[in-house]
């Protein structure tokens, strides 16, 4: 991991939030300031990475904080990837959640394309369809 990158659990500012997203293609470049601020207002738990004062990474979790919980916005910096940033947040929140997730909890998260192996290192499974089918989702 980059030196002098540091983890802490408080949220972002919206306009850094809008901005960590924009940077890796995620769009979000003209998201309301206000309607992200609720966003993060309403995660259960949020991590930031900052090396220095520049956000260059985060993840969060929303749900209802009792059976359903998912993994959302694990997001590095373009530079700042593939030196261990995700793996340390990812560490990070997998403590969190051994601390409030009970059993019978189900632990949810939507992958990019092509990186289910990095989540899969934590216990998480690709979904082929069956059973459960794929999951789907809908953006507006």
């Amino acid at each position: 991991m980059h030196q002098q990158v540091t983890i802490s659990s408080s949220p972002p500012k919206p306009s850094e939030f809008i901005a960590l997203r924009a940077k890796v293609g995620w769009g979000w470049g003209e998201t309301d300031p206000k309607l992200a601020q609720t966003s993060l207002s309403n995660s259960l738990y949020c991590l930031t990475a900052y090396h220095r004062d520049q956000l260059v990474g985060m993840v969060r979790v929303v749900g209802d904080g009792a059976l359903f919980f998912y993994i959302q916005d694990l997001v590095v910096d373009p530079e700042f990837q593939h030196n261990g940033l995700g793996t340390a947040l990812m560490e990070k929140l997998e403590c969190y959640l051994s601390e409030v997730a009970k059993p019978g909890a189900t632990v949810g998260l939507f992958s990019a394309q092509g990186k289910e192996a990095f989540y899969q290192q934590f216990g998480y499974t690709k979904r082929t369809g069956e059973p459960l089918g794929l999951g789907m989702c809908r953006f507006i």
